[in-house]
């Protein structure tokens, strides 16, 4: 059986993963002119660290330094809002992990026949009986899957009456800094915007900025730094010291709910599927169980039955995540004054279980 998957991240090359170590002939179409990920820090939770495990990827990564889950939420002035038990989280659901997002696609490519990766292949259309059409010509597979992030080629080309991915609002900048103290995890709330840190294993800091912005517009460092200036250490710390080249910027978009993830022999997963905003750091986990889910349902069920399995199995879980993240992240992103002030006050009064059970259906996931 052959399999070709569009799309060379993370998502496309766990598939690869997946189903070569069943056997089956692989082949994975990227745009790009090489396999590489451009962007920051990562951090891998512990449902994809089980994926990863079903891989036989995961103590891989674990080996390169164990992290803390987000020990909570603070306002701009540095009160916390929301506290997080760290030590109960990491007992109830297990390790956490941060990587540079290119250590987790060099692991996954590495695991990969270099023969099956096929750069610079530009996807142009996808047909439900498998046929590709791209740059190069024409190629036919048992199985296609669509693995080509928030603005698919492969999705429009299945339902192209479907609508695209929604601008949810607000821009999002990622970028890693020089060490420097501080207190693990943590996110900041103002109106509008908010500021994260993430220690690394390295001791670098991952740190990324969210504001409400119109679609498409730029903001650089200095502007960042001059916003962020008067916020709770180590803010501003960590935006001095870092480098403009090293600051990445992408608008942020949500995907509408799909009515199905397969049509015919393909299937599309991660991004494709279910583009979701980044409130639960839960996109590149929910990737990786999609691609071993579908891998193991394809080889153990055939791709027809393996592919209703994997609809079954994925759509209404992610479609959970997706509604659980735009609900995590919207009060961030309230402009009144009243109502942030009113968030700061009543946040801190919350019974922890509310909070427990937006986070409890992302981590319990087994294959």
């Amino acid at each position: 059986m052959k399999v070709i998957i569009v799309g060379g991240g993370i998502g496309g090359l766990a598939a690869a993963v997946a189903f070569h170590q069943r056997g089956l002939q692989v082949e994975v179409f990227e745009r790009a002119a090489e396999f590489t990920e451009v962007g920051a820090g990562l951090t891998i939770q512990p449902n994809g660290l089980r994926a990863l495990d079903a891989l036989g990827l995961g103590e891989r990564l674990r080996a390169g330094g164990l992290a803390d889950p987000l020990a909570g939420i603070r306002s701009s002035r540095g009160d916390w809002l929301v506290r997080n038990d760290v030590d109960s989280l990491k007992r109830r659901f297990g390790p956490w992990v941060t990587v540079h997002r290119a250590a987790l696609v060099d692991l996954l490519r590495a695991a990969v026949p270099p023969e099956a990766l096929r750069p610079g292949i530009d996807v142009q259309h996808v047909q439900p009986d498998g046929t590709v059409r791209h740059g190069g010509g024409t190629s036919t597979a048992d199985l296609v899957v669509g693995a080509d992030g928030v603005h698919s080629v492969t999705r429009r080309s299945l339902w192209p009456g479907l609508p695209g991915p929604r601008y949810v609002g607000y821009t999002t900048w990622r970028l890693i800094v020089p060490p420097q103290p501080v207190e693990g995890s943590a996110e900041t709330w103002g109106r509008g915007e908010r500021f994260g840190h993430v220690p690394m294993p390295d001791s670098r800091i991952y740190c990324y900025v969210m504001a409400n912005a119109p679609a498409g517009s730029h903001v650089g460092l200095d502007e960042l730094r001059e916003r962020f200036a008067r916020w709770h250490r180590p803010i501003p710390a960590l935006l001095d010291s870092a480098q403009e080249e090293a600051v990445l910027q992408h608008d942020t978009y949500e995907l509408s709910r799909l009515p199905t993830y397969v049509s015919g022999n393909v299937a599309v997963l991660g991004d494709a599927a279910h583009a979701m905003t980044p409130n639960l750091g839960q996109g590149a986990c929910q990737a990786l169980e999609d691609a071993v889910t579908l891998a193991h349902a394809v080889d153990t069920l055939g791709v027809r039955a393996g592919l209703e399995a994997y609809d079954r199995a994925r759509r209404p879980r992610t479609q959970l995540i997706v509604r659980r993240s735009r609900q995590a992240g919207a009060a961030a992103h309230w402009t009144s004054t009243p109502m942030t002030t009113l968030r700061d006050a009543v946040l801190p009064l919350l019974p922890k279980v509310l909070f427990d059970r937006s986070l409890t259906p992302a981590y319990t996931w087994t294959i």
